[in-house]
C-alpha cells in the first residue's frame, strides 16, 4: 500500500511538469517588448543611413557609428537576457523610483503594475532589480541628450522609463538645478497603457521620505549572524 502512495506521488509530479511545460512555452519573449522593437528600428535607420552615405541632420559619419554601436550593444543587452535597468543617484536629493511589485505583496492584491521607491542620493539599485523609471518632482524640470545632439527638456510632475539593459545616472545641474539625465530617456505620456502611481509631489517633500530601494550597499544578511 505505502508503494502504490509512492508510485501515485511519484505520477502526480510528473504529470503536473509535463502539464506546467507550455507555461513556460508561452513566456513573453523579450524581442517582443516595445522596447526593443524601437531600438531595433532605430538601428535599422541608422544602418541605412550609414549604408547609403546620406547625411543624417545634426550628425557626423562618426557620431552615426559610435551611435550605432551603443544601440548595438543595448540590443545585445536585451538579447542575452539582461531585461532589467539600473539607477544611480548622484543628484544631492532623494529620488522616487519605480520598480518591481513589492515582495510583501500579492500581484493581484496590488492595484499598479509597478512599485514606488525612494531612492538616496549616492546609491545605485541593486544588480537584477529592475529600475523601471523616475519620477521627476512637480517643483522641477529635467533634461536629457536626444538622438540629434539637443537637449530635451522634461516638464515636472511626470516619469520617464529607464531603458531596460542600462545605467541610467541622474545628476543635478549645479548652474539650473535640472536633473541631468546621462542618456536619452521616454517619458511615459498621460495615453501610455501602463498602471503606475504618479503622485504630484514636491522634491522637497521627497527629502523627507525614507529610503527603501535595495541598493548595492544594501547589507547582507549572514546566516551565521
Amino acid at each position: 500500500m505505502k508503494a502504490f502512495k509512492y508510485l501515485l506521488m511519484v505520477l502526480l509530479l510528473l504529470a503536473n511538469f509535463v502539464f506546467a511545460q507550455p507555461s513556460f512555452a508561452d513566456a513573453p519573449k523579450i524581442t517582443k517588448s516595445p522596447e526593443y522593437k524601437a531600438l531595433t528600428k532605430e538601428i535599422n535607420k541608422l544602418r541605412t543611413v550609414q549604408e547609403s552615405q546620406t547625411e543624417l541632420a545634426g550628425y557626423t559619419p562618426k557620431e552615426i557609428e559610435n551611435k550605432l554601436g551603443e544601440l548595438e550593444l543595448l540590443k545585445y543587452s536585451f538579447e542575452s537576457g539582461v531585461n532589467w535597468g539600473q539607477c544611480e543617484n548622484k543628484t544631492g536629493k532623494t529620488l522616487a523610483i519605480y520598480g518591481p511589485i513589492p515582495a510583501n505583496m500579492e500581484q493581484e492584491d496590488f492595484p499598479y503594475d509597478a512599485g514606488l521607491y525612494f531612492l538616496a542620493d549616492g546609491q545605485t539599485t541593486q544588480n537584477d532589480w529592475d529600475c523601471q523609471g523616475i519620477y521627476i518632482p512637480s517643483d522641477v524640470t529635467a533634461t536629457s541628450p536626444t538622438s540629434n545632439g539637443q537637449n530635451q527638456e522634461i516638464s515636472g510632475g511626470v516619469v520617464v522609463k529607464v531603458p531596460k539593459g542600462t545605467k541610467l545616472a541622474i545628476a543635478s545641474n549645479q548652474n539650473t538645478g535640472a536633473l541631468d539625465f546621462n542618456m536619452p530617456v521616454a517619458q511615459v505620456s498621460k495615453s501610455s497603457k501602463m498602471n503606475w502611481f504618479v503622485p504630484k509631489i514636491s522634491q522637497a517633500f521627497l527629502d523627507t521620505r525614507a529610503t527603501t530601494a535595495p541598493t548595492t550597499e544594501t547589507p547582507q544578511i549572514s546566516l551565521e549572524d
